[in-house]
């Protein structure tokens, strides 16, 4: 593990450090320090003005710093003179609690206090469309079910080669790459991990894969729906809990041979039960933070799509190895929760679930009980389970609401967060639209 930047350009001969960190809405900001000035950056951190990024602060703010997490840096494999590391934002000396990686290193620790180390894997599902965003970049990819489509993937097997080539360099242990299930439509998979790594490989694989889609003349989005009636990104996370982080993890606290009770059929243990209970407990709030934009909401909310089914959840259920539920148990010891987008935040997603699921095992919340039914078939039958939101005002209204949620992300997060995103929403309304003309010119 790295702990001297300095060195670290030494040994590798970087000349520059993007010194990167991730704003509210997702956005990642840097500044690209040459190698000679990163032994004072290290120690003091790189200058930004808050206001400039999508941070609740005004143009009045003092400098806020960000300091490099030395443990993080990746050296570009793209550009090998380059290494990009994430930053933790500081101000006057504090960390500024807004920020989304101390809330994620906050709530890391607050997991830790109670002997809990949460690690998670991410699929993080993008498209390929052409440089101005407006259509598939591949004009023969037009199946009906294009998912695990062969000749689809290797028309663009150089971009994939590339980034999963990357990965393998960078030592991710990606395992397979495929052709998703909308047009256009791809997802990479790699290891799990502790969930601060799994959050800096997230954002670093968005800029990556946009990097390398750029370089072969395309656009990647990670966008929740780009293309109306197709399936839209998910961001499924991959959840267990274990004894201790990192390399030092030797028992998932999830699993159990135990067949007692609906969890324990599955191999999930009493702590695993009541950490999914708390994921149900929160769900709507949840959506706030997982499904971040007005767009979310047209991917867990659409219509049938042109290949038969979302594959995104709209109602707040649980099951076993199904896909058509919010979150499913595949197999002992982890649990898959399959409400995220691509919009969400690599940081304040890994937050949020540690946040929901503490709570849960606090308060020994109970999951409720297990569907194994259709949901896309049959949902209509069930009764009780509420409804996901319909939009993100919904989503933000129940977040707000949830006193305990909003508590655990913390009072200065969630007050930024709810007050940029309400003004966010409120931009979206004032915007005239081509369907009020369309539908209302002669009412």
């Amino acid at each position: 593990m790295t702990k001297d930047l300095a060195k670290f350009a030494e040994d590798n001969n970087v000349k520059y450090f993007m010194i990167s960190f991730t704003d509210l809405f997702g956005g990642q900001r840097a500044k690209l320090v040459p190698s000679q000035a990163i032994a004072e950056m290290q120690e003091e951190g790189a200058g930004f003005a808050g206001f400039a990024t999508w941070l609740d602060m005004t143009p009045a703010h003092p400098d806020m710093l960000a300091v490099p997490d030395p443990s993080s840096v990746i050296q570009l494999p793209w550009k090998k003179e380059v290494a990009w590391v994430a930053a933790n934002c500081v101000m006057e000396g504090e960390d500024v609690a807004q920020a989304p990686r101390n809330v994620l290193r906050r709530l890391i620790n607050e997991a830790a206090a109670q002997d809990m180390h949460v690690k998670t894997g991410i699929e993080a599902e993008y498209f390929l469309l052409s440089p101005d965003g407006n259509q598939i970049s591949d004009e023969f990819d037009t199946a009906e079910k294009p998912c695990y489509d062969q000749q689809a993937v290797m028309r663009r097997y150089d971009v994939v080669r590339e980034i999963c080539d990357y990965m393998l360099e960078l030592g991710w242990g990606p395992y397979q790459n495929d052709h998703e299930d909308a047009n256009g439509q791809f997802e990479m998979n790699w290891e799990f991990d502790d969930t601060l790594r799994t959050a800096d490989k997230h954002s670093f694989f968005k800029f990556m894969t946009k990097s390398v889609a750029e370089k072969h003349g395309l656009r990647a989005t990670f966008m929740p729906k780009p293309i109306e009636g197709l399936t839209g990104n998910g961001c499924h996370a991959h959840i267990s809990v274990w004894d201790a982080p990192g390399a030092n993890a030797t028992k998932n606290v999830f699993a159990t041979t135990s067949g007692s009770g609906q969890t324990g059929e599955l191999g999930l243990s009493e702590k695993g039960k009541h950490f999914l209970g708390g994921i149900m407990k929160h769900a709507s709030a949840l959506a706030a933070i997982t499904n971040p934009t007005v767009n979310s909401y047209k991917r867990i909310n659409a219509p049938r799509t042109t290949s038969g089914a979302t594959w995104a959840p709209n109602t707040v259920t649980w099951t076993g190895n199904n896909r058509t539920h919010m979150v499913r148990v595949p197999g002992p010891g982890r649990f898959e929760l399959r409400l995220p987008d691509g919009a969400a935040n690599p940081y304040l997603l890994q937050a949020i679930i540690i946040a929901a699921g503490l709570d849960g095992v606090q308060s020994k919340a109970d999951p409720g009980k297990r569907y194994d039914i259709d949901m896309y078939a049959d949902g209509h039958k069930v009764r009780g389970a509420p409804r996901l939101p319909l939009n993100m005002l919904d989503a933000l209204r129940a977040y707000d609401k949830d006193k305990g949620l909003k508590a655990a992300m913390g009072e200065e997060f969630s007050a930024a967060y709810l007050k940029m995103k309400h003004q966010e929403w409120n931009s979206f309304t004032s915007h005239f639209s081509q369907w009020e003309k369309d539908n209302t010119l002669d009412i």
